[in-house]
């Protein structure tokens, strides 16, 4: 990263400005409309799109091997996995009136306040700089991979094993529910039995 070059300002955005400008609005709506469906199937579906937004904004800053580790990662493994959770968990399709609470308001705050303080501190961390699209690439996918399976593989591996223990929750859940729908199907025909 350069400092800001004194012919470049905000009155002059490139083509690439544009569309991230523009790409971020998009994935801004995916993610809103995400948290605040009704319909957990739908919200599923959203969440795909978002998180396709911003594996695009990583296309747009030329990181192309992060953007590939966020396609791969979260729109083809972990999204498959909360909707596989889903239907195992028979959860409802249409819209369901227990997935909204009482505390919109207090999570819109919290939230609105999170988003105000991260725009705030990344802002003024990096006011004054400028990245080089038309440059040559700053890390290599091997730079990328060493730091990422270096200081990272801990978080990885939690969240590997938070996804499995979700994954196996919900296909005990579906069982549970199996087996009693099952043992009261063959109650009533079991005493229709021993009545003849």
């Amino acid at each position: 990263m350069t400092l800001a070059a004194a012919g470049h300002g905000f009155l002059s955005p490139t083509g690439v400005e544009i569309a991230f400008v523009l790409v971020g609005l998009a994935t801004l709506g995916a993610a809103l409309v995400t948290v605040t469906s009704r319909q957990l199937v739908h919200a599923a579906l959203w969440l795909v799109a978002a998180l396709g937004g911003v594996a695009v904004e990583y296309l747009l800053l030329t990181a192309e091997f992060i953007a590939w580790v966020q396609v791969l990662i979260y729109v083809g493994s972990v999204v498959v996995l909360l909707l596989f959770g889903l239907m195992l968990t028979k959860a409802p399709i249409g819209p369901s009136p227990d997935a909204d609470s009482g505390n919109r308001w207090a999570a819109l705050t919290v939230a609105g306040a999170s988003a105000a303080t991260l725009v705030w501190v990344v802002a003024d961390a990096f006011r004054t700089t400028w990245i080089d699209l038309g440059g040559a690439a700053q890390g290599s996918s091997e730079v990328s991979g060493r730091s990422l399976f270096r200081y990272w593989v801990l978080p990885f591996e939690a969240l590997s094993v938070l996804l499995l223990a979700a994954l196996v929750g919900a296909i005990v859940l579906s069982r549970r529910g199996g087996e009693k729908g099952a043992a009261e199907a063959v109650a009533p025909g079991a005493a229709g039995e021993e009545r003849d």
